[in-house]
Order: C-alpha cells, then structure tokens, then sequence
C-alpha cells in the first residue's frame, strides 16, 4: 500500500467535505459567493492548526465533478476565488512547510486556475510538516475507474495496485453543514475512515472545532474488522444519556 511521504505512523489523514457556504451566506442574506469567499478563511484557519493536532496529511473538497450543474455565475467565481487563494496562500505555505497538492482533473480547468495550481505545486514541494491535497473537479468514482485502467495496463490488478494510483488512506473524514454523506468523496480512501458529521457551516468552523473532532477520533475503537481485545471489567458501564451536549455537533 502506497504511504505519503508525511502519512508517518501517528500522524494523522484527515479529509474535510467543506459543506455550507451558500446556506451560511444567503441565512445573512449575502450572495452565495460571499460564502465560498467566507469559506476561504475557514480553508486559512484549518491548514494552520492542522499540523499540531497531529495530521499529516489534509485532504480538502473544494469543487466536485458534479458541481459543473450549478449556476455558470457561481462556477466562474469559484474557480477565480481557487486561483485567487492559491496564489495568496502559496508564501504562507512555504513558510509553514505545507505542501500543496491538486486532485481531481485538470483538463477542464481554465487557464488561470490550472497555471496557479501548477505554479503552488511547484514552489511547496519542499513541504514536509503538512500534506494538503485540495480536491478539484474530483470525483471518487471517477478516481476508481482510473485507478482500475491504470493496473490493468499495468497488468496487475490488486488491491495495492488500486492503493497505489488512489493515494492514502483517510483516518477521520469530517463534513461539515449538517449533511451526512459522502458525495463522491474518496470512496475508497474512506472504507475505514472515522465519519463526524458537524452542523457547523464550513465559513464558520475553526480550529477548535478542527481540535475536537480530533479528539472524538481518538475516543473511537478502530477494529479493521478485527475482534478487540478483552479489557477486564471495571464494572458497570454508567447509561449514555440520548440528548448528551456534542459541543463538535453544534
């Protein structure tokens, strides 16, 4: 199986569907650009406390395959914001040792945004204290299929063959909106990812909420399918309470 350079025993791959922007921007009656504009900062503020909650490796949806079907307004706006963001955020990144990453296609990508991408790529590569893979024009499905021609030119079709082409996989997947799905995201990469699923809208998660979802990873028992080991009893379990505050939740 195929390991990031940074994908180190204890760190962390953690991949975040930055879900609610145009909800959180037409609630303050603001157009839904004004959102994505909003979720930007977001993007800022989780790239920055990421490496010292101990993830590695951040993958980040920012434009699906299907979200081609929006508004041509919307679309136009969001790929310069991507363009905008990259080029702003590519100093900040050398600075932090972030190495910056586009996956998804590029051959319908305009010029601006496909040179900026290639161009962030190019200067972070030295990045060795975060992987950031940013998602664009990505689709799960699609990455399989391409991952399947890939070994079967290579004539080598098994599961590490597929790992290999894909890339890591996801330790805690995180969704923010209140939506609970995956839509199309790294299907495979999340076959035994930790899923929290946050109200919060993405332009307002931080990295406090960043830190306590990680923190509800580690309270989860990660089996692989495996049976745990007996621990001893230290008596009877105290009763979960139904309506239990979820601060991460709210």
């Amino acid at each position: 199986m195929m390991q990031s350079p940074l994908k180190r025993p204890g760190r962390l791959h953690a991949a975040i569907i930055m879900d609610g922007n145009g909800r959180w921007a037409l609630a303050r009656g603001m157009p839904r650009l004004a959102g994505h504009r909003a979720g930007a900062e977001a993007l800022r503020r989780t790239v920055e406390a990421a490496p010292s909650l101990g993830i590695g490796v951040l993958t980040l949806f920012a434009f699906s395959s299907d979200n081609w079907r929006r508004p041509p307004e919307e679309v136009a706006g969001l790929m310069q914001l991507l363009a905008e963001h990259l080029r702003s955020e590519t100093g900040r990144a050398i600075q932090n040792g972030v190495r910056m990453e586009m996956i998804g296609r590029r051959d319908r990508l305009g010029p601006e945004l496909a040179a900026a991408i290639a161009e962030a790529e190019a200067a972070t590569a030295p990045g060795c204290r975060l992987h950031l893979r940013i998602a664009v024009d990505y689709s799960g499905r699609d990455a399989i299929a391409g991952a399947l021609r890939h070994a079967a030119h290579a004539g080598l079709m098994c599961r590490e063959c597929l790992e290999e082409h894909l890339g890591p996989p996801v330790d805690l997947l995180i969704r923010t909106g209140g939506e609970q799905r995956l839509s199309d995201f790294l299907l495979w990469e999340c076959a035994y990812a930790e899923l929290i699923f946050s109200r919060r809208m993405w332009p307002d998660f931080d990295a406090g909420d960043l830190a306590a979802a990680v923190r509800q990873f580690h309270t989860r028992q990660r089996r692989f399918g495996a049976v745990p080991p007996e621990i001893p009893s230290a008596g009877p379990t105290p009763a979960c309470k139904a309506d239990s505050p979820q601060p991460w939740l709210d």
